[in-house]
């Protein structure tokens, strides 16, 4: 079986990530899992090049396959911030809570189309041979008027899908999982992946 490490500490996201890789003949493991907690300095000036720095530094460490992701909410009304700083926003430590109502507080006075975001992921594979190839998925959707859903974690409970009529901390988990932009791209990465594993 093939070992693969996600480049994370973030439980809510690897039980997302172990949700959409599950049919792979693969052993999945977390930062957390190995017990590293590297410090990476994420200095890149997009997703793609974060998500390339991340899965480059812990392939160096431990000479196995890793997969990292960057993610983040665009906000047009807030000339899409917090964007690649979605992790940092208002400090690192600050919980969602309080970046989602400050989001929403900022948004008071915008209506309809003004309200416009998306999510977006690009996921990395670093291969201990040199080979960097990135997927990415984006959903789009708006900002809700108020923090909604108990679901997915993050900023979830303010984005809104208008297909589904709900934020997508409303969405059940798989259905999330199979609409939303990590699982766009890790479907995608899937295909690339299945050239690798036996």
């Amino acid at each position: 079986m093939n070992k693969i490490i996600f480049a994370t500490s973030n439980e809510g996201k690897m039980d997302e990530i172990r949700d959409i890789l599950k049919d792979m003949n693969i052993e999945l493991l977390s930062l957390k899992d190995l017990g590293l907690n590297p410090d990476i300095n994420e200095n890149g000036k997009s997703f793609e090049e974060n998500a390339i720095i991340k899965a480059k530094a812990v392939m160096e460490m431990t000479g196995e396959m890793v997969l990292a992701d960057d993610s983040g909410l665009e906000v047009d009304y807030l000339d899409k911030a917090p964007g690649i700083y979605s992790a940092r926003f208002l400090g690192e430590d600050t919980p969602y809570s309080i970046k989602n109502q400050y989001i929403i507080d900022k948004l008071k006075n915008a209506q309809g189309n003004d309200r416009s975001a998306r999510f977006v992921c690009v996921v990395a594979l670093a291969m201990p041979k040199g080979d960097i190839i990135t997927r990415s998925g984006i959903i789009e959707g708006y900002i809700a008027n108020k923090i909604s859903g108990v679901g997915g974690f993050g900023y979830d409970p303010i984005f809104y899908v208008p297909e589904y009529k709900c934020t997508t901390a409303e969405l059940p988990f798989e259905h999330k999982n199979k609409i939303s932009h990590r699982g766009i791209a890790l479907n995608a990465m899937k295909k690339v992946l299945m050239q690798y594993i036996q």
